[in-house]
């Protein structure tokens, strides 16, 4: 069950800027996201861990990495809230154990949506992915710096980060077989196509459309719980996620693919290698909506997502996604 506003109650402590808030769940995905609404100093975003997802160590390097961003680029990003004792990440007990927690001020603006005219806004994502991916090359991470990983073990493999997509509603023996192949498949290719540092390496790796808020001519990114250790190309896939099938993704990649080569350049290879991040995310997202199956998410696509997966993997093995 989500958390209430009630149980949450003594983390807000934590912090001056939201004494006397009035919280809000607005989203119960990976972890819980509270508004807070205060009497004086406006609004602010608490994201609430989930629970055995993250480590601390873990969070505390998202957050040196989003402080990096946000003193090196001019990405609209997040900006964490110190606590009282001048530590971005808190800790509070609930009935279900301790729990994790991140103040982030305000930003105004909406989710853009999936019909909406989306191709301006993905020459955005890819000039902001290939900013992060041209920060990420010259960084020097700080000491003890650790972020998960996605590859073919951690996302194909039974006990993946999500969970395990053989599992997942609608997989049966009608498209088992087809999915098996591009399991097979991928973990051929993303192995030839390498991990050197040119093409694989610290990325947000969950750029869709639900962490992004449009506000005017603004688009803000947000959410980097999911950032981790991938290929480049793996965040033009997630930013698709959901909505692979639709026929709108060539127009699509064509503006996220102009947008990023204006700030960083891509090889042949690395295009060609688009495809294969595109089935990777897919097969990612069919575990975890086995693994989430009670998110309000993980229910908006469940119906046919498998059978529609397994139709992209069909195109995918026969050698091209979209015409």
């Amino acid at each position: 069950m989500p958390l209430t506003a009630r149980e949450i109650e003594p983390v807000l402590a934590c912090w001056d800027e939201v004494e006397g808030a009035q919280a809000r769940l607005i989203n119960h995905s990976e972890n819980h996201t509270f508004q807070l609404d205060t009497p004086a100093r406006g609004s602010f975003t608490l994201r609430i861990h989930r629970a055995g997802y993250q480590s601390r160590g873990s969070i505390e390097s998202e957050l040196a990495w989003l402080k990096a961003l946000r003193q090196d680029t001019s990405l609209p990003i997040p900006e964490p809230v110190p606590g009282r004792d001048g530590q971005m990440l808190q800790r509070f007990g609930t009935d279900d154990g301790e729990r994790l927690a991140v103040l982030f001020r305000h930003i105004p603006g909406s989710e853009p949506q999936p019909e909406g005219k989306l191709d301006d806004l993905f020459g955005t994502l890819g000039i902001y992915a290939a900013t992060m991916h041209n920060h990420v090359t010259t960084w020097q991470r700080p000491p003890g710096f650790e972020r998960q990983v996605w590859q073919a073990a951690t996302i194909l493999d039974s006990d993946g980060l999500w969970g395990d997509w053989r599992i997942a509603p609608g997989v049966n023996r009608n498209n088992r077989p087809v999915l098996d192949r591009l399991d097979s498949a991928l973990w051929l290719r993303l192995a030839a196509y390498g991990t050197s540092p040119d093409r694989y390496g610290l990325i947000h790796a969950d750029m869709r459309l639900g962490n992004l808020l449009v506000d005017g001519d603004k688009l803000t990114l947000i959410d980097f719980d999911d950032c981790g250790f991938c290929w480049f190309a793996y965040d033009f896939a997630a930013a698709i996620s959901f909505y692979e099938t639709s026929p709108a993704i060539p127009v699509l990649k064509a503006a996220w693919l102009k947008g990023y080569q204006s700030v960083r350049q891509l090889g042949a290879e690395d295009i060609a290698a688009i495809d294969a991040m595109v089935m990777l995310r897919r097969m990612a997202l069919l575990a975890w909506i086995g693994s989430h199956a009670e998110t309000n998410l993980a229910q908006q696509h469940m119906n046919g997502f498998a059978d529609g997966t397994a139709q992209l993997a069909e195109r995918y093995l026969r050698g091209s996604l979209w015409p």
